[in-house]
């Protein structure tokens, strides 16, 4: 199992440039949290003052509507951040759920601390930020990718971009993902083959 520290290091290191010792005390505000498959991070209804960092393993967030359907907002996947955004920034109640697909590593930050990192170091006040941005530049493709595009476009996509999904996720929740039922995505992965 690789070290929670180096592999959050790493991906800072990414974007921005930091020391040893900065990136020693940003992780002094992260605490790791081991998950088991099935297990609820988030429920609807909840107060949210943390997000979160994926070590190792899958979650997803996801929305039922009033018909109980099932709309998968985003997986998270190692390296990926997760939380309900909207409730994070706008200190309001969860409106989405996020559970495990798989056993997962995560780190937790608080919005408290994460406010205090971004003071403190500017250098990750830009990282945050630039990882807002990149957050909502693919919502918003995955949006216009719903309007334009048709199911077979939006799995073909949805494979190029995360290949590791198909064989990770159940069939169910990326048909979910994708907005169409299981027997669609069969008839899709099949006309692939």
């Amino acid at each position: 199992m690789t070290d929670a520290k180096e592999i959050l290091k790493q991906h800072i290191l990414k974007f921005i440039s930091v020391n040893d010792e900065q990136l020693d005390y940003v992780f002094s505000h992260f605490e790791i949290i081991n998950l088991k498959k099935g297990q609820s991070l988030i429920s609807e209804g909840d107060f949210i003052d943390h997000e979160y960092f994926v070590l190792d393993g899958c979650l997803k967030a996801f929305y039922f509507n009033d018909n109980m359907k099932m709309f998968i907002l985003q997986f998270a996947m190692p390296t990926w951040w997760v939380t309900d955004f909207d409730a994070l920034y706008n200190k309001t109640r969860a409106t989405i759920n996020v559970d495990c697909i798989s056993n997962a590593r995560i780190l937790s930050l608080s919005n408290e601390n994460r406010e205090k990192i971004c003071r403190e170091l500017h250098e990750l006040e830009y990282f945050f930020r630039w990882r807002t941005n990149k957050g909502y530049v693919a919502l918003q493709k995955r949006l216009l990718s719903f309007m334009d595009n048709d199911a077979k476009f939006r799995y073909e996509e949805l494979l190029s971009l995360y290949p590791q999904l198909y064989n990770l996720v159940p069939k169910h929740l990326i048909a979910a993902y994708l907005g169409v039922t299981r027997e669609t995505l069969s008839r899709l992965h099949q006309s692939k083959s």
